[in-house]
């Protein structure tokens, strides 16, 4: 099956677009948490967070953030935003096409993103410390190679 987002940067598939340039689009979430809930997408098909190159990463953040400057300036009312990538199927992504959700949000929303989760405690905080400096180490010598 083909990518659905890709689809709708062929214009095969129908989205109410909100923006649109060279590298990326942002349309309406077609099932939306909030009214005005945006998706950011490149339009360069990349499937998560490992695949996609910083500059296209950071693309989507700026773009992100002016769709949320825009969710308060219009009509929205917006308070604020919850901004967020799922990033591979463990963390909830159900398309595998690298988007960012721009959610708005209006105090007294009762829009809980964590409801129902149980809180959780890393049993050993440091250990995981050392593991990550580690691997962001080893990805550090890589890229010099």
């Amino acid at each position: 099956m083909a990518c659905v987002f890709c689809s709708i940067v062929a214009g095969e598939a129908p989205a109410l677009r909100i923006h649109e340039d060279d590298e990326f689009l942002a349309f309406l979430d077609i099932r939306p948490f909030t009214r005005g809930h945006t998706l950011v997408i490149p339009k360069r098909h990349t499937v998560d967070l490992t695949d996609t190159p910083p500059d296209t990463v950071a693309g989507l953040a700026v773009l992100g953030q002016r769709i949320a400057k825009a969710a308060r300036l219009s009509g929205l009312h917006a308070d604020g935003n919850n901004i967020a990538i799922n990033d591979g199927k463990a963390a909830f992504q159900t398309v595998f096409h690298l988007h960012l959700h721009v959610v708005p949000r209006r105090t007294g929303d009762k829009l809980s993103f964590a409801k129902g989760l149980v809180l959780r405690r890393d049993p050993d905080r440091a250990a995981s410390a050392r593991l990550l400096r580690a691997a962001l180490a080893n990805l550090d010598e890589t890229a010099q190679d």
